[in-house]
């Protein structure tokens, strides 16, 4: 996902207060798929999921004559399966796991789950039965849904357990002091969830959630959000969910926000402000500069433009395309690679001299491909732009580590380079693997390959199995060294999603198992050390301490957004289950369609 500051700067005085507060995690947690509880089991302090009956099917409106809007492409794999979600909860029911019989470590009132040893499980398909047809074209047996997908469904069910009890309609979760955080006030963790409940078949979830949007999501409201990430959260999130389901109630709420957040394009450069008051029609910079990032002004295109796809109302995608037209010819470039910082008065970069493929400028190079993929690969300065970048990238930001010389990606300052690499740079694989599925040159592919096994060792070198915020790797071999250095300000890890993500892309184009093994892995890694007991996994502020990895008590709505979505779609063997041909994911894993020509 592409980042913003707000993501990555100080903690809210709000989370150190929580962070002195909550009780640590002592023990690991298991990974596996616990055993289906009956809803009224008195499970005291250890609640586990119940499985769910099987749901009715969500009650889908038209769109109303005033709007002039295309009809979704259905993806008709997803419709099937949720006819299969039945079979599916009868095979959890049939073939659950017996949970072992250990007391629970209570630490400070913090009920932890004991480690339990299990063998994981394989990732052969199970048997369902066959699901009534649908009709649609070219309808084709679905793949069955396998075990390590069921996990998924689990840890999905067990993280919005949590932010029903303690945040339903409140933007994140809390998970340990069982209560909720604001930052838009606009329920983002549930719009963030949509698309990946129906992806994953959740129905009576899905129901419940569009309830809210129906009933309780208003936007008229006297509050500042970031355009960057209400576009790629809210906005994609509900254009995705109005795609998949074909509900025109999301559509309605996405020109809504659309429209509202466009004020953000009144500049003098056209390049759009960070913030907008999306009840009083005002926006702002940020209160100490006049600055945007360059990642967050050219990282909205694809939401806008589809917004205009789908309305007919082209200022949507006339203020987006302009950003990226004046971006084209800007000066202050390096062999493709852009600066951290754009003026909006100006339109000028600023700060220049710094590069990096991390915070603040990494989805300016997803959205240089996926706009020319989204657009039918008409737009030839975009896909000019992109391949410059990446020879950029080649030419100045390439290094390999020792002792196992891991090619990674780090940055220049100035013209000297830093061997620093954010984890936000793990997109870049799935990327590099989308433009050669696509076309672009093979040595893309080679590229992915190799940056895709160092950001696997980013977690496979840490103590705990997941990755930090942030790395150093080592350019000289030293005895008792690892490759991955890790400072003390950059070991937390927020459940980011960026080397899942690259492992779906992997996976689904060369098929090789090794992916699927390693996200596996992390999943239940995942499980080990940041899922709290009474519902939702927790942010953590050590990777390096399994013992205490220091939880943050914070769920980040990309979480269930973009992480538990994209472990899904890795785990699965159904190239239909969003086909990569017919969409394109926004840097928030909410899936657009690709533009067939009129």
């Amino acid at each position: 996902m592409g980042e913003t500051w707000k993501s990555i700067t100080n903690k809210s005085l709000d989370d150190q207060r929580t962070e002195q507060e909550i009780p640590r995690l002592k023990l690991a947690n298991p990974a596996v798929l616990p055993a289906p509880q009956k809803a009224d089991a008195n499970h005291g302090d250890y609640p586990e999921l119940s499985l769910q009956k099987p749901p009715k099917p969500p009650h889908v409106r038209r769109g109303p004559s005033n709007l002039q809007i295309k009809a979704p492409r259905r993806d008709t794999r997803l419709k099937t399966r949720h006819d299969t979600m039945r079979a599916v909860e009868e095979l959890v029911e049939a073939d659950k796991v017996e949970k072992t019989e250990k007391s629970i470590i209570s630490w400070r009132g913090a009920v932890i789950e004991p480690d339990q040893s299990t063998e994981p499980p394989s990732s052969k398909i199970t048997e369902l039965e066959k699901p009534s047809p649908v009709e649609a074209e070219d309808q084709k047996e679905p793949v069955p849904i396998n075990e390590r997908q069921l996990a998924v469904i689990e840890a999905f069910r067990h993280a919005w357990k949590g932010y029903k009890d303690f945040a339903w309609g409140h933007d994140e979760l809390k998970p340990l002091s069982k209560s909720y955080s604001e930052w838009f006030g606009l329920g983002l963790t549930l719009i963030d969830a949509l698309d990946t409940m129906w992806i994953l078949g959740l129905k009576e979830e899905f129901e419940e959630a569009r309830k809210w949007v129906a009933n309780d999501l208003v936007f008229d409201k006297n509050v500042d959000v970031n355009l960057f990430e209400s576009t790629i959260r809210i906005l994609g999130g509900l254009l995705s969910t109005y795609h998949l389901s074909g509900d025109s109630l999301f559509l309605e709420k996405a020109k809504d926000i659309g429209n509202r957040l466009m004020p953000a394009f009144k500049t003098p450069s056209k390049i759009p402000y960070s913030d907008v008051n999306i009840g009083r029609g005002t926006a702002h910079p940020p209160r100490w500069t006049s600055d945007s990032t360059v990642a967050e002004v050219t990282s909205i295109q694809l939401e806008f433009r589809e917004l205009s796809h789908l309305t007919g109302d082209e200022k949507f995608r006339k203020a987006v395309d302009e950003v990226m037209k004046h971006v084209h010819i800007l000066s202050g470039k390096n062999d493709g690679l852009v600066p951290m910082f754009i003026n909006t008065n100006s339109g000028q970069f600023t700060h220049l001299g710094v590069y990096t493929l991390g915070a603040r400028a990494d989805s300016y190079y997803e959205y240089l491909l996926k706009q020319w993929i989204q657009g039918g690969k008409k737009e030839n300065e975009l896909l000019e732009d992109y391949m410059r970048a990446i020879e950029g990238v080649k030419k100045h930001l390439l290094q390999r580590s020792e002792p196992k010389k891991l090619t990674f990606v780090g940055e220049l300052a100035h013209g000297h380079f830093s061997a620093k690499m954010d984890h936000l740079v793990c997109f870049l694989p799935g990327t590099l693997a989308l433009g050669a599925h696509n076309g672009l040159a093979a040595d893309h592919m080679k590229l992915a390959e190799t940056l895709i096994e160092t950001c696997y060792q980013m977690y496979a070198q840490v103590e705990t199995g997941l990755s930090p915020e942030i790395v150093h790797f080592n350019l000289h071999a030293q005895k008792g060294h690892k490759d991955v250095e890790i400072k003390p300000a950059d070991r937390h890890n927020l459940l980011r999603p960026e080397t899942v993500e690259s492992l779906f892309y992997m996976y689904r184009f060369t098929g090789d198992k090794k992916y699927q093994d390693w996200g596996w892995e992390i999943l239940q890694n995942f499980n080990r050390y940041t899922r709290v007991p009474t519902g939702g996994y927790t942010s953590i502020n050590n990777v390096q301490n399994p013992s205490n990895p220091e939880p943050r008590d914070k769920m980040e709505s990309f979480f269930l957004g973009e992480t538990l979505k994209y472990m899904f779609l890795l785990f699965s063997d159904d190239i239909d289950l969003i086909n990569l041909d017919k969409y394109v994911f926004n840097t928030e894993a909410h899936p657009l369609p690709i533009w067939v020509p009129a």
